[in-house]
């Protein structure tokens, strides 16, 4: 039963007595004279506790034998090493290293790395990262009982960072697939592997976030779950558990302290698994045939901000924004255009572009879907039939020379000439691009910080076409002291900013 009783004075307070028959939880609040809501709530150390186990010993004693460790070896070629050499193109340095003034002969070497894997059935399939057996040329997997054999690469996938590998050998113990989609931000987490090759290692954290996506060189299909467990160089293709046993990510990235993604920096709680809902599809493709192939609409999207989804007319974020579309590709066919915002597919709600990528991407060439989305504020839906995705995607940025800057609005601080033919070639850019090449931002604007850069081709400003310096200071003047919405092209690919007056 409560009792509350409030006290009015200049500054009040409220107790509020709590008779607990489990606990006698007892808390306090302090309120302030001008409010009946209390300002804070101090719980009791009688308060309710978690109820965890206290050890986890029988669920690592059944998940360890399945996760193994990988040590692999590339013979790197002599060919190889001067190519990748620059002291050894040149005829200056090639005498240190030669003695005499004589070319100096590289030998082949080899190259060993080591990392961990998780078996997925009994026969001896195994799941592993690329990078812990790319380009190797023999493969050795040691057993938590200490057996050893020399496996055989059945197929990688460096888009995802996954590989499966095969030992010969039956019984095996293999751990059960969970359901990345179901885990939860501070569900209890496992990494097991082998860190530094100092022998199997379990560390415990929780997950930590989902959907992560890093910055990479090439074209990545990217969902991470980020966990605090423990991971380090060597725990790369091993095993991110739950609770119950069940295998929920391959552990294959860390953020080192200096704020990248790196294999000689150690632990500081930010590591990342792949799902294994995506592990999945790519494994069982590699098992039937040895390469992944990946489902394609032909349209570049990106993700969507307060300010670009207001631009648009939508009420929130979710959704992918269509930068441009292959003329001949799936997305053109079904009438997909440049402005378009994708929120769902096949009836199932995307919050964003990499969302809407890896579900499109998951699929088989040839499927069928139905997209809703909208087209200048009103609801559209597309029905496209996917083709086959090609090879990575090239990403860039590029640099211009001078120019006039735009001296008011929004855009202030951004210098743009005329995209003559000669800028055109440089940027390596379609000999019917227009627009206005941007040759300097200031820093300190506000387009800065929207991303915008030197070589960026801007065709359209709030959505009208700039074909010249004259329709760019026209549209700028328009717009005023509001913000405006850019159609960029950026060396061939078009994208949305959005970007707001200081």
């Amino acid at each position: 039963m409560l009792k509350v009783v409030q006290f009015r004075r200049t500054t009040a307070i409220l107790t509020l007595i709590a008779a607990s028959l489990g606990g006698g939880l007892i808390a306090a609040f302090a309120v302030s004279s001008h409010s009946g809501t209390p300002l804070y709530v101090r719980a009791s150390a009688a308060g309710p506790t978690a109820n965890l186990p206290g050890s986890f010993a029988d669920v690592i004693s059944r998940a360890a034998p399945a996760v193994v460790s990988i040590s692999s070896t590339r013979i790197i070629k002599a060919s190889e090493q001067t190519q990748n050499n620059p002291f050894m193109a040149d005829p200056f340095f090639r005498q240190f290293f030669g003695g005499n003034g004589r070319q100096l002969q590289p030998r082949d070497r080899r190259e060993g790395s080591l990392g961990s894997g998780v078996i997925i059935n009994a026969d001896g399939y195994i799941l592993t990262n690329n990078h812990v057996v790319e380009k190797a040329t023999e493969v050795k997997v040691s057993l938590l009982d200490k057996r050893e054999f020399r496996a055989k690469v059945v197929g990688t996938d460096p888009q995802t960072d996954l590989a499966v590998v095969k030992i010969d050998a039956k019984d095996l113990p293999s751990l059960m697939l969970g359901d990345s989609a179901k885990a939860q931000i501070g569900d209890l987490a496992f990494a097991i592997g082998n860190p530094f090759g100092v022998g199997q290692t379990v560390t415990m954290g929780i997950v930590s976030a989902k959907g992560r996506t890093l910055p990479r060189e090439s074209q990545a299909f990217e969902d991470f779950i980020q966990t605090d467990a423990a991971i380090n160089p060597g725990n790369s293709g091993g095993a991110l558990i739950n609770a119950r046993g069940e295998l929920i990510g391959i552990n294959t990235a860390i953020l080192t302290g200096s704020n990248s993604m790196s294999g000689e920096g150690g632990n500081i709680g930010i590591g990342f698994a792949i799902p294994v809902n995506m592990a999945e599809h790519v494994m069982e493709q590699l098992v039937k045939n040895g390469k992944v192939t990946r489902g394609y609409m032909g349209a570049y999207l990106q993700g969507l901000t307060a300010d670009v989804a207001s631009s648009f007319g939508l009420k929130d974020a979710n959704g992918a924004l269509v930068d441009s579309v292959e003329v001949g590709k799936p997305a053109d066919k079904a009438g997909i255009k440049q402005g378009d915002v994708i929120t769902a597919i096949n009836g199932q709600p995307v919050d964003s572009a990499n969302a809407l990528t890896n579900r499109v991407v998951d699929l088989a060439p040839g499927t069928a879907i139905t997209l809703d989305g909208y087209r200048d504020g009103h609801p559209i839906q597309f029905h496209v039939t996917l083709g086959t995705r090609p090879g990575a995607d090239e990403e860039s940025a590029q640099n211009g020379g001078n120019g006039r800057e735009s001296s008011s609005g929004a855009l202030q601080g951004v210098q743009v000439e005329n995209l003559t033919g000669d800028i055109r070639q440089e940027l390596q850019l379609p000999s019917g691009t227009s627009g206005v090449v941007v040759t300097g931002v200031d820093e300190s604007s506000a387009a800065a910080e929207s991303g915008l850069q030197r070589g960026d081709v801007i065709q359209q400003v709030n959505r009208q076409a700039v074909t010249n310096q004259s329709d760019f200071d026209r549209l700028v003047r328009q717009a005023g002291n509001k913000g405006v919405l850019l159609t960029v092209n950026r060396q061939g690919r078009t994208f949305f900013t959005a970007i707001e007056s200081k």
